[in-house]
């Protein structure tokens, strides 16, 4: 095989993404996949099996690659700044990861720059809880996503099992807030910056169920703080890649940060059918230092609609249905087995009318769990 020219850490559907973009631009990957079946390893042939903490194999991975990038923040810093000793630009760096891989991090360093965030404080014991005050969003520092790893407790007894976990903790305010947005800036070594419509991203049961692009009657001072924020910490953390900014919009209307990832991310995903450059793309393009795509929108409204596993067991065979009842539907399967309430895959819909836009895309994503059509 060639060599390699970007090497990918980490096995999931956002670098399987990554690959979907890097074929039609003659990007050769390298991946290191943890298991010889998980999402990207399906469709990356120049693929090693192996575990990411290992210095010894990350180095086996990317020995002829010049550049590495992610598909999770969880690598060590350490071995991200060995590699970068030995020649090889890892972006984003383990000096800008630190602050999506450390909650705490991230917090302090946000507070510092004055960047507008729920009150917040790192927490040891139940006494620093109280001091806190409740309400309050109990989180551990590293490793919490999808829901897992954040606590909402009303009472001391409410955080007994954020306690048990024998995590380092964070405590956060209970934020009041209207909904969720999300801001993605994509930004290249040499200081090349674009940004994507700020859309709305909404949750179920702690998990990212749909994202409509752009956020529905989004006040357009908001939208340009939104940007704003996202542009200014792209810079000031020295991101190289794609970083999503998520928000709080509160009731008040105002705009808090809840987190922070430095790749390619779900409230992003719209963009592969919706945007003129898919975050994938210009990730790429970006961590290479080509010069970035347009960010614009292809329609005046896209949703996305995650995938979730149900009832449905087999995706593939499902999926002559799906495109019976709504032939224009954009499917993206993830090729991972279907488990209860698992992201397995999503659906894209664009188009004039954010109401139909939004009934086919829940329609279709539904008839992937459930099996039959919804009205």
């Amino acid at each position: 095989m060639p060599s390699p020219q970007l090497a990918v850490i980490g096995g999931g559907q956002l670098a399987r993404m990554m690959q979907q973009a890097a074929i039609g631009l003659g990007i050769h990957i390298r991946l290191l996949a943890e298991a010889p079946d998980v999402s990207a390893a399906q469709v990356v042939p120049d693929h090693v099996v192996g575990d990411y903490t290992n210095l010894d194999t990350l180095r086996s991975v990317v020995a002829e690659a010049p550049v590495v990038t992610f598909d999770h923040e969880h690598v060590p810093p350490e071995h991200l700044r060995a590699l970068q000793a030995e020649g090889h630009a890892c972006r984003p760096g383990p000096h800008a990861l630190l602050f999506a891989q450390d909650k705490a991090a991230m917090r302090q360093r946000l507070g510092a720059l004055g960047v507008p965030c729920p009150r917040n404080a790192a927490i040891s014991t139940r006494a620093d809880l109280d001091q806190f005050g409740y309400p309050a969003v109990v989180k551990t520092t590293r490793g919490g996503y999808d829901g897992k790893g954040v606590w909402v407790v009303h009472t001391a007894a409410d955080a007994d099992e954020a306690f048990a976990s024998g995590r380092v903790l964070l405590a956060e305010e209970l934020v009041d807030f209207r909904r969720e947005l999300s801001a993605l800036v994509v930004r290249s070594p040499s200081g090349e910056m674009a940004s994507y419509p700020v859309v709305e991203s909404r949750q179920a049961n702690g998990v990212c169920a749909e994202v409509v692009a752009p956020a529905p009657g989004l006040d357009p001072t908001l939208d340009a703080a939104a940007r704003g924020i996202a542009e200014r910490l792209a810079a000031e953390l020295d991101v190289t890649g794609i970083l999503a900014v998520e928000l709080f919009e509160t009731a008040d209307g105002r705009l808090l940060v809840n987190e922070l990832a430095m790749r390619p991310h779900n409230t992003g995903h719209w963009t592969i059918d919706g945007a003129r450059t898919s975050q994938f793309e210009n990730h790429l393009r970006a961590v290479l230092d080509l010069p970035l795509g347009p960010t614009g929108a292809r329609a005046p409204w896209s949703v996305m609609v995650n995938i979730l596993g149900g009832s449905v067991a087999d995706l593939e065979a499902q999926r002559a249905s799906v495109l019976a009842v709504e032939p224009d539907i954009k499917i993206h399967l993830y090729g991972k087995p279907v488990k209860a309430g698992r992201k397995v895959g999503h659906v894209t819909a664009y188009g004039d009318d954010l109401d139909i836009v939004t009934a086919r895309a829940r329609r279709a994503a539904a008839m992937f769990t459930d099996g039959a059509p919804q009205s």
